[in-house]
């Protein structure tokens, strides 16, 4: 089994807010992540897929049209946005780094699928030190 990733970033703004709880209570769970103004991240996103390579390219995906389909239905949707308000694919979700990798998992899938491979993980920076990885499970 080979592993392919490609690297991608994007910049985007959120707020960690439960409005069913007190502002005291979002600010205990949430801390500055709570902030009314929002606050931003400079997100590392990393696509692995897993698969065989194709006998007559040595590919199990071109990492050309990988890029373009990352680009495409993830990039270009969450760079420069609000998590919370802009993203169709997170509204009425909490704009956690782990809820949006699943849900960056949930967009992809579809697109990465091929005979000789399919989508193994999405990992993601929020920070340089705070990652999440997710495996579709």
């Amino acid at each position: 089994m080979i592993y392919l990733t490609r690297k991608e970033h994007f910049n985007a703004a959120h707020k960690l807010w439960n409005p069913n709880w007190s502002e005291a209570k979002n600010q205990e769970v949430f801390g500055k992540c709570a902030n009314h103004n929002w606050h931003g991240h400079n997100f590392e996103l990393y696509v692995t897929v897993k698969g065989l390579p194709d006998l007559e390219t040595g590919f199990i995906m071109d990492l050309k049209k990988m890029s373009t389909l990352i680009q495409d239905h993830i990039i270009e949707k969450l760079d420069h946005m609000n998590l919370n308000v802009d993203v169709d694919f997170m509204l009425g979700k909490m704009a956690s780094t782990e809820n949006l990798a699943m849900a960056i998992w949930q967009q992809l899938a579809p697109h990465l699928e091929q005979p000789n491979c399919r989508l193994h993980c999405i990992k993601l920076y929020e920070t340089e030190r705070n990652f999440v990885e997710y495996f579709g499970e």
